[in-house]
């Protein structure tokens, strides 16, 4: 009892208050080594010290109590308190790219109501490849999401963003930005005219009322959707290291595409082609069969072949790496060597 120390103690050594010990005490996060049945007095062994310093670690960096617990459980397994640590430095991360996106927007918000305009200025060809790279995962109607392309500014960059909930395409290209940043939902309409111009450059003047194009003597006008695109950053998180990829020639994955075996699914009342892709046991793309997704979902991605035909047309020809992260997780097609363009297509249940 002569090495145990008192809640005071240990609120000293340790940075947290007496009223915090007591709270995680009744918790079980750490409870005294003994209590005093008289008087109720909390005595804590050194080891305990060391817990404490740790949840009072833990505790101002927003760690939830449950797992405050458990880091304290493998406070003698140094690697697995560190595991603990990285994943939540990992969403802490991701939550604070979640606050800049929604201050951006608010700062957006803000200069629309001042009626401030950004202008873009880049090369026509620039301009229609970056919109044929997205232009297929446009809705073909507005009835849950406006049939548009997002144009969104960044630093001498212009992303364009199209999704109709089964699939999302991102493409950005260099441009020349003056202004606050932007974001701008713009109709089909205004997006396709724009797809007509081949040569010379573009300029876009984006409000919060109105966007207009000029194309040399010629001009596009269009008012944006008063929509909130959706929060298509959320899907672009890294992936973990279960991360699987496949680097495939296009015009040969059309082939085998096309005498691959086909599994048929319907929704809304219409029956679309599902493909299912894994990895063969040397790393290489296995387009299997119906019996073999059956056998093991979780080693499969299933996706609608015409989406997939799409995206590997809005691709282009040449080499694209298929990233598969598993049945759940939205396979995504990019372009090799170019992390500017790619599409994510949203996976099909068993």
């Amino acid at each position: 009892m002569r090495d145990l120390k008192g809640i005071g103690d240990v609120a000293r050594a340790s940075g947290l208050s007496v009223s915090a010990l007591r709270f995680y005490d009744g918790a079980g996060v750490l409870v005294p080594a003994a209590v005093d049945r008289v008087t109720g007095y909390r005595r804590y062994t050194a080891e305990q010290i060391r817990a404490a310093r740790l949840i009072a670690g833990l505790r101002r960096v927003g760690m939830p109590v449950a797992e405050i617990a458990q880091a304290v459980r493998d406070l003698d397994d140094p690697d697995s308190v560190r595991v603990k640590l990285d994943l939540h430095l990992t969403r802490l991360e991701a939550g604070l790219a979640d606050a800049r996106r929604e201050l951006s927007r608010l700062h957006a918000l803000l200069d629309s109501e001042e009626k401030s305009m950004t202008r873009v200025t880049l090369p026509a060809a620039d301009l229609r490849a970056a919109l044929d790279a997205v232009r297929f995962a446009a809705p073909a109607t507005a009835d849950v999401i406006p049939a548009g392309v997002l144009f969104e500014t960044g630093e001498g960059v212009l992303t364009l963003v199209a999704t109709d909930r089964y699939r999302l395409a991102v493409a950005s290209t260099p441009a020349e930005i003056t202004g606050p940043a932007a974001r701008s939902f713009l109709p089909l309409a205004f997006v396709d005219g724009l797809r007509g111009v081949h040569t010379g450059s573009v300029t876009l003047d984006l409000t919060a009322d109105q966007v207009s194009a000029r194309i040399g003597d010629s001009a596009l006008t269009s008012e944006p959707f008063d929509v909130d695109f959706p929060d298509y950053q959320r899907l672009l998180s890294p992936s973990g290291p279960e991360t699987r990829q496949v680097l495939v020639d296009a015009a040969e994955l059309r082939e085998r595409l096309a005498a691959a075996p086909v599994v048929a699914r319907e929704h809304d009342g219409s029956t679309y082609p599902v493909s299912i892709l894994n990895l063969d046991p040397v790393g290489g793309l296995h387009l299997a069969a119906e019996s073999e997704w059956a056998a093991d979902a979780g080693a499969h991605v299933a996706v609608n072949r015409e989406f997939l035909l799409e995206a590997l047309d809005a691709g282009g020809p040449g080499q694209l790496v298929l990233q598969l992260d598993g049945p759940l997780r939205p396979l995504a097609v990019r372009v090799a060597g170019d992390e500017s363009r790619f599409s994510l297509l949203m996976p099909v249940r068993q």
